[in-house]
């Protein structure tokens, strides 16, 4: 990852610029709890109703009864998938206690959200409807802010690093990690927990999408589909344990990824319609692949966006066919998975790693038939044996937010 200022640089002591490593990952996703389930679900979704909750949610070992009720769902889900991300790092161990010699001041948190914790909004104010102003919860500001999760996550390890939260609706927890990349890049932290999280399926919030026809209207979700018609909107969430390369090593850490570069873009176009022919999504790509020194022909796999929305799902197809002269396969997982909005680039970039790692790329779940204006190669029906190389995974948010980051082979 190149430092822009070359004056807030840090360099190893051989002289050689930081790397960032990933060394754990977790997953909370309605196909799967957990790096296994979730990989297997991304291969063979059992769970596509419409919208996509998360099933089974147990954390109970994590909080007790009086905790629970003061953390919004939202919160809890980071909680769950940061959990297994410091266990799989080897940071803390299965009693949830850390065990890793780690300096807690250049250990930082930053836990993104699109809508924070709006299931705690909207159960409050019915209380106040119903109850009276007086019954409203004393929680209900620490439940819903939407630094909550990155807070809860800081204070339960007495991390003291930098402590925030990125809100730029889809394309929160892509930003969040290339943000916490770039702390470990300019040597402020040596290790990043990173990721994002969403909790959206209020009766509001639903009633929202739906009326502004974001959604599908078929209740399907069909990425790069001549007959997409919206989203399927998800909960859900993920958590990266970013870390310099060099410290990792030092610890005996196991390298998953490295993130190689990052970037951040606006279309300065539309509130919710993507910039035409695509041009902001492209130019975040270049952007990313300029931040990581590398050539479009270097990147061996995008993991789309894809929403299966007909505007973003065009945008983007045009953005890849622009920018690489031989084609890459492209997936979305959102097929699988729905749309969990800010929490919706962190658990793709787990499925960038894990897709690395198990050298397979899953397919395009709810793709039928291939829309002829994309000249695109888009993996559907069964997944794709995959060669470990550079990927590049996009999102890109209402507001006209795009972000891209580049995850490479630990080989590297």
């Amino acid at each position: 990852m190149r430092v822009v200022d070359r004056s807030v640089e840090r360099v190893n002591p051989d002289g050689t610029a930081r790397q960032v490593a990933v060394t754990g990952i977790g997953v909370v996703s309605s196909c799967g709890i957990g790096v296994d389930n979730f990989f297997n679900g991304l291969l063979n979704p059992s769970n596509l109703e419409s919208p996509r909750r998360v099933l089974n949610l147990d954390v109970n070992d994590l909080f007790d009864p009086k905790e629970l009720r003061r953390v919004d769902r939202f919160s809890q889900i980071a909680t769950k998938a940061t959990n297994e991300a410091l266990i799989h790092a080897k940071l803390i161990d299965d009693s949830d206690k850390l065990i890793a010699a780690v300096d807690p001041s250049r250990v930082g948190v930053m836990i993104a959200t699109g809508v924070g914790g709006l299931e705690t909004l909207e159960t409050q104010i019915e209380v106040r409807l119903n109850k009276g102003a007086k019954r409203v919860s004393p929680f209900l500001v620490p439940m819903m802010m939407s630094n909550a999760a990155s807070a809860n996550i800081s204070m339960r390890y007495k991390f003291q690093g930098p402590c925030e939260t990125v809100i730029t609706a889809c394309a929160s927890s892509t930003h969040s990690i290339g943000n916490a990349a770039r702390l470990i890049a300019t040597g402020r932290c040596d290790i990043m927990i990173a990721g994002g999280s969403e909790a959206p399926l209020t009766e509001t919030g639903i009633a929202a999408f739906r009326n502004m026809t974001a959604l599908s209207s078929s209740d399907f979700s069909m990425p790069f589909d001549i007959n997409r018609d919206g989203f399927v909107i998800a909960e859900g969430g993920a958590t990266l344990i970013l870390e310099d390369l060099d410290h990792a090593k030092s610890r005996g850490a196991t390298i998953l990824a490295l993130i190689l570069g990052a970037s951040s873009t606006a279309d300065g176009h539309h509130i919710t319609a993507p910039a035409p022919n695509g041009v902001g999504a492209l130019n975040c790509m270049q952007l990313a692949l300029e931040d990581a020194n590398l050539a479009p022909n270097e990147i061996k796999h995008v993991n789309a966006h894809g929403t299966s929305t007909p505007l973003n799902d065009a945008a983007e197809a045009e953005a890849i066919e622009k920018l690489f002269s031989v084609k890459v396969p492209v997936t979305s997982v959102k097929g699988a998975i729905g749309h969990a909005l800010g929490g919706a680039g962190a658990i793709e970039a787990v499925a960038s790693i894990l897709t690395i790692q198990k050298k397979l790329i899953p397919p395009t779940i709810g793709l039928k038939e291939i829309d002829p204006a994309f000249n695109i190669d888009i993996v559907k029906d069964s997944p794709r044996h995959f060669e470990p190389g550079n990927i590049i995974s996009n999102s890109f948010g209402f507001g006209g937010h795009n972000g891209s980051i580049i995850i490479g082979p630990a080989n590297q």
